[in-house]
């Protein structure tokens, strides 16, 4: 079994969507556990992909590829991680604000979220703040992404927060934000709860916040 989960890794990391997805195809086949399986190599390398781009060895196209190996593994392991009851590390809601069609590094983060064992509600782009707030409101939601790379747009950030607090929903569901004009500071200023520079700092910061190491 071994040899299979090495192979898996090695593919996913590498973004061979085909090879690795024969290779989960044989890891189910030999008997391995979905858990196992998204436990102990999906999650390990999406991580390892994440530190060779902080460490300048991988760029943006390098962890698409990846992300996308990766999200053609979760299509056929998904079925089975719900037939056996397998939990999610958290449920996330994500999207880019209202106003703004940029989907690019959304799409990245969810990917990445998802490989590191999270559910993802994507709502897509140029979402409305009231409809974060629904999303939320349907229950077992832990986190709301939002992106944004247009600065006109960023004042809906605030909105969507200030809207999830007086629907009585802010202390339950904690909001994290990312784009190219957003910071640390101004993160804070908004209510965040926390700001990712890029993808890997995205997952980190959904684990550090959902509680999960």
């Amino acid at each position: 079994m071994k040899d299979v989960f090495d192979t898996l890794k090695k593919a996913i990391e590498e973004g061979q969507a085909k090879d690795a997805a024969k290779a989960v195809e044989a890891a189910l086949d030999a008997g391995a556990e979905p858990g196992a399986i998204l436990r102990d190599v999906m999650v390990p390398a999406m991580d390892e992909v994440g530190r060779r781009y902080e460490c300048g060895d991988y760029f943006l196209p390098e962890m698409l590829i990846s992300a996308r190996a990766m999200k053609e593994v979760l299509a056929i392991l998904r079925p089975r991680l719900v037939a056996t009851d397998v939990k999610p590390a958290g449920t996330v809601v994500a999207g880019t604000v209202k106003g703004d069609l940029h989907d690019i590094g959304k799409n990245l983060v969810c990917m990445m979220l998802e490989g590191a064992g999270f559910e993802v509600r994507d709502l897509g782009v140029d979402v409305a703040p009231e409809k974060f707030v629904d999303a939320a409101k349907g229950g077992g939601v832990n986190l709301i992404a939002l992106s944004a790379l247009l600065t006109t747009t960023l004042p809906n950030m605030k909105v969507t927060i200030e809207l999830l607090k007086a629907a009585g929903l802010r202390d339950r569901v904690g909001v994290m934000v990312g784009g190219a004009p957003i910071n640390d500071r101004l993160a804070t200023d908004i209510g965040a709860d926390g700001y990712a520079e890029d993808a890997a700092g995205a997952v980190a910061l959904a684990r550090r916040l959902v509680g999960v190491a």
